[in-house]
C-alpha cells in the first residue's frame, strides 16, 4: 500500500485514474492531474510547499520530487515524463518534457515546453532552458534542438507508454 498522508491537514489530491505503486510516497500539498503514474520506490513530498503536476505525468522509479521551504513550489505540465532517479526540486517544468535518468533539477529552473534534459545533467538553480533544447552535462548546457522526430518519437511516446504501462498494473 503507497504511503499517502497528509501533512498539517493538507491531504495530496489524486484523481481515480492515475496509478500509484505499492511503495510510492505522496505527501502533504500535492495536486496530480488525470492519468498520472507515481512508480515503485518514487516519493513526492509536497510537505514544505506545494507541488502541481498536470495530466499524463509519470514519475519513474526512484525520482524525487520536492521544493523548497516558503520559497519555491514545483510546478509539472501536461506530458511530462521525469525519468528513473532523477530529482526534481523547487522548479517549474512545462508542457511536453522529458526529464532524463538520474538528472537533477534544481530550485528557480525554468524548464521550457518541448525540451528535453538528457540523462545525468545537472540543471542549476536558475537555468532557463529554452523551449525546443536538449540540455547535458554537468552543469547542463544546450547541446542541440529537439526536431520534431524527438516530440513525437521520445517525449509523446514515453508518456505515452507510461499511460499504458498504468493500465498493466490497474487491470
Amino acid at each position: 500500500m503507497p504511503i499517502i498522508q497528509s501533512v498539517k491537514g493538507i491531504h495530496p489530491q489524486i484523481p481515480n485514474d492515475c496509478f500509484i505503486a505499492e511503495n510510492a510516497t505522496i505527501v502533504g500539498e500535492v495536486t496530480m492531474g488525470n492519468n498520472c503514474s507515481v512508480w515503485f520506490n518514487a516519493v513526492i513530498r509536497g510537505d514544505v510547499h506545494f507541488i502541481k503536476m498536470g495530466d499524463k505525468v509519470n514519475v519513474q522509479d526512484g525520482a524525487v520530487i520536492h521544493a523548497t521551504y516558503q520559497k519555491s513550489p514545483t510546478t509539472i505540465g501536461n506530458n511530462v515524463s521525469i525519468g528513473h532517479n532523477a530529482i526534481v526540486h523547487g522548479c517549474t517544468v512545462e508542457d511536453n518534457v522529458l526529464i532524463g535518468m538520474g538528472s537533477i533539477v534544481m530550485d528557480d529552473c525554468v524548464i521550457e515546453s518541448n525540451s528535453i534534459i538528457a540523462a545525468g545533467a545537472v540543471v542549476t538553480k536558475n537555468t532557463v532552458v529554452e523551449s525546443g533544447s536538449i540540455y547535458a552535462g554537468v552543469p547542463a548546457k544546450k547541446v542541440k534542438d529537439v526536431s520534431k522526430a524527438l516530440i513525437s518519437g521520445e517525449i509523446d511516446r514515453i508518456a505515452n507508454n507510461y499511460v499504458k504501462y498504468s493500465g498493466w498494473f490497474k487491470a
